[in-house]
């Protein structure tokens, strides 16, 4: 029996994001924005709009939201677009209305949670379209920022990956440290059907020897490790459809398609969360 990954689909939940946003909030503006509190009136009304200067995918725009509505709830925040859908660069993503020094206060935050979240909805899009026409999904991995990891893998959901394991608790990986410390592949999965016989158990092997151990142990889902295409190739035709292929280590955009095409049915790739640019974003005002 092979193994398929079940795609994490629900929403954000409401009261971690409150938590991450006032964590941000407390860093960025301390005891109180000085600037905006000496320059800006207390009764001044405004007008905004939130421009992305790049093309990209959109991710983060209903956390964006929320942390303005945070700062000040009488600000109105309307977006123009959603999470997922591509932009062009000079695109207006949202527009907003309210007090200005709460606005000033929030504009910061707001945008980086918005660059950084659309970063990698944007990196993981042009992973997801290397792929295009071929069996192979895009995963992400745990290589992602400490506190940030919900968020971001909602950012690679929103690309079109589909998320690996969210924490160590909810797969058996066992990885090349694993096996140099328990002597091999025959004892680390034995222990781990024991351990949690209901639970998924993947295996990481670095080469054809390896690979030749786990089927004969009957893994049902391998993950090839630093494999060339060419390696990848030669390995299907030890696997014959026997386990579910996870191919990593190496992927680039560049040659994802290839690494596709060689027979694996998933491609992890760290980079989607560890290494995403931030899509640029500006917000403009006008007094109102």
């Amino acid at each position: 029996m092979t193994v398929t990954f079940r795609p994490i689909t629900e929403a954000l939940s409401s009261e971690s994001i409150d938590l991450l946003i006032e964590s941000a909030l407390a860093e960025d503006v301390g005891a109180g924005d000085v600037t905006t509190q000496a320059v800006i009136p207390m009764d001044m009304t405004c007008r905004g709009k939130i421009v992305c200067k790049q093309d990209g995918v959109i991710a983060g725009l209903s956390i964006a939201q929320r942390v303005f509505q945070r700062v000040d709830e009488r600000i109105q925040f309307d977006p123009k677009t959603k999470d997922g859908e591509k932009v062009q660069a000079d695109q207006i993503v949202a527009r907003l209305f309210g007090p200005a020094r709460g606005m000033m206060t929030a504009e910061r935050v707001g945008l980086n949670f918005l660059q950084h979240l659309s970063g990698i909805a944007t990196m993981t899009a042009k992973y997801v379209k290397a792929v295009d026409g071929t069996k192979a999904k895009i995963l992400d991995t745990r290589k992602t920022t400490p506190g940030l990891r919900a968020i971001e893998k909602y950012a690679t959901r929103m690309g079109g990956a589909v998320n690996h394991r969210m924490g160590l608790y909810d797969a058996v990986l066992i990885k090349d440290t694993h096996l140099a410390l328990v002597g091999g592949i025959t004892p680390a999965l034995r222990a781990g059907r024991k351990a949690y016989p209901e639970m998924e158990i993947h295996v990481e092997v670095s080469n054809l020897q390896e690979l030749e151990q786990a089927l004969a142990d009957k893994a049902s889902h391998i993950l090839l490790d630093n494999f060339s295409c060419g390696q990848v190739r030669e390995a299907m035709q030890l696997i014959r459809g026997r386990a579910t292929v996870e191919v990593s280590g190496g992927v680039q955009v560049t040659n994802a398609r290839a690494y596709a095409l060689a027979g694996a049915d998933y491609i992890s790739v760290g980079a989607l969360t560890h290494s995403a640019v931030a899509l640029d974003f500006s917000m403009k005002v006008t007094r109102y």
